[in-house]
């Protein structure tokens, strides 16, 4: 049985990300100077000095890389662990019984792209040492490369605060040019305060959240990583299917633990 893949929508992370932000809006209109909250220059000042602050800081791979991670955080994870990791014991069985070589056609036809990079090195026969080297390489290479698109988010959760406030202290500068006119204090303090809340709604209901899902998603990848890793490794090792099995379940949490007896013909 091939290894299934299930591409499918998060919910939880747009219902959060919506409703959050539908919250905010709900109690904002009720009050009744729904007017106070809308201020063109501060959005301006929040929203333009984040996107350019970030994109001093970074390269456009970067910002690319963001955004591919962003729509992956709306989406689960494409394989289930368990899953995985069952798949990995039956071709490790299947290996023992007739050989890597008759692994071929299913290290072309793996759709987990590491997997079939693994599989494909183990049936060309790769020494053990050069295919973990090479492996372990390209893992490290895609955490660092996850690691700078994620720090993307987490500094634009940094500084829209703080532009936040830029557009407060402007709103401040603009106020105190004009005390002759005690009546417009008032609103002149609201609409300078509202860069305020425009950088901290953004930081705490959009970036700061999106980056620690992410988070969560880089963990998942690594996981199955770190499975497939063993899993191959085992392979050219010909390691026995109950070695394979307990590397696997060191890694896999309580719940999702497999079996030799598990795994699928």
């Amino acid at each position: 049985m091939a290894l299934q893949i299930r591409p499918r929508l998060d919910m939880a992370t747009l219902v959060g990300l919506v409703a959050s932000l539908v919250l905010v809006a709900w109690v904002v209109m009720l009050g009744d100077n729904l007017h106070s909250f809308l201020d063109i220059p501060a959005l301006l000042i929040v929203i333009g000095g984040t996107l350019t602050v970030v994109l001093t800081s970074f390269t456009s791979a970067d910002l690319s890389r963001t955004g591919v991670l962003v729509i992956r955080a709306f989406q689960q994870p494409n394989v289930f662990p368990r899953d995985l990791a069952l798949e990995l014991l039956r071709l490790a069985l299947k290996g023992r019984q007739v050989g890597l070589l008759a692994l071929q056609q299913e290290a072309a036809q793996a759709r987990l792209p590491f997997l079939r990079q693994g599989l494909s090195l183990a049936v060309d026969g790769a020494p053990v040492e050069v295919l973990e080297r090479l492996l372990v390489s390209d893992t490290a290479s895609l955490m660092e490369r996850h690691t700078r698109a994620l720090a993307v988010l987490q500094r634009a959760a940094e500084v829209a605060p703080a532009m936040g406030l830029v557009g407060t202290l402007i709103g401040l500068v603009q106020m105190l040019g004009n005390l002759s006119d005690p009546s417009s204090i008032g609103p002149a303090m609201a609409i300078a305060i509202v860069g305020t809340f425009y950088g901290a709604l953004l930081a705490y209901t959009v970036f700061t959240p999106l980056a620690v899902k992410l988070e969560g998603t880089v963990g998942s990848e690594m996981l199955q990583r770190k499975l497939i890793i063993s899993g191959v490794l085992a392979l050219v090792r010909q390691d026995n299917p109950r070695q394979l099995e307990l590397a696997l379940n060191a890694l896999l949490p309580p719940l999702q633990r497999v079996r030799v007896e598990d795994a699928p013909k």
